[in-house]
């Protein structure tokens, strides 16, 4: 790793982040029902993205943060866009919000809905060569 890897990461992650927000915010902005539709679309748009553009590209998961495209498309862009960790607030709110039925929903739909995404788009960048 260098300081350009650093660089292209660093401003990578904040231009995902400024997309996360933008793409929440919008849809915040539309939807108001207690499932947390924005943090679910975010990740499943960027699991099927992440898994599209690496397939596409021919990137191993080790090396990811290789090259400038890798380090700052896929680390930096789609992993500051991509929120693990506002899933789990999300759930834990609705867990604490005595809705932990629709914490369960939204965690298990989350992942699945997540992984059929990755694999759509892995497909898809196969089959586009």
């Amino acid at each position: 790793m260098n300081a350009l890897d650093v660089m292209w990461v660093g401003l990578g992650g904040g231009l995902g982040a400024l997309l996360r927000w933008r793409v929440g915010a919008l849809v915040g902005e539309r939807y108001h029902g207690d499932f947390p539709l924005g943090t679910f679309l975010i990740n499943v748009t960027g699991a099927f993205v992440i898994a599209y553009l690496a397939v596409l590209f021919g990137v191993d998961w080790r090396d990811r943060f290789g090259s400038a495209l890798n380090a700052g498309v896929l680390t930096g862009v789609l992993g500051g866009y991509t929120t693990f960790s506002s899933m789990q607030l999300d759930a834990a709110k609705l867990a604490d919000a005595g809705k932990g039925r629709l914490a369960t929903i939204y965690l298990l739909a989350s992942t699945f809905a997540g992984l059929a995404a990755a694999v759509f788009g892995a497909w898809l960048a196969v089959l586009q060569g």
